[in-house]
């Protein structure tokens, strides 16, 4: 399942350095997570990174975006095969 941002983010820029598949960047309004490319850091780290730093707890799980972990390992490797 991949995460996603509301709207109670206060864009203080510490989630999207912390990605390691470089799935957040800067929307109009708030910080995005294009689910796409969100692996909940499944194959880099035991914990979601992004969800670890975030200092208002503005980071759920994206209902309209479920995946198993063995859907996110296959999804991290793709994201990183050479």
């Amino acid at each position: 399942m991949a995460l996603y941002i509301t709207d109670e983010c206060i864009n203080c820029d510490v989630c999207e350095p912390e990605c390691p598949n470089e799935a957040i960047s800067a929307g109009d309004d708030i910080y995005i997570i294009n689910p796409d490319l969100c692996t909940e850091c499944v194959g880099h780290y035991e914990t979601s990174q992004c969800v670890e730093v975030c200092p208002v707890d503005c980071i759920p799980h994206d209902p309209d975006h479920v995946e198993t972990q063995e859907q996110l390992m296959e999804k991290y490797k793709k994201l990183t095969a050479a």
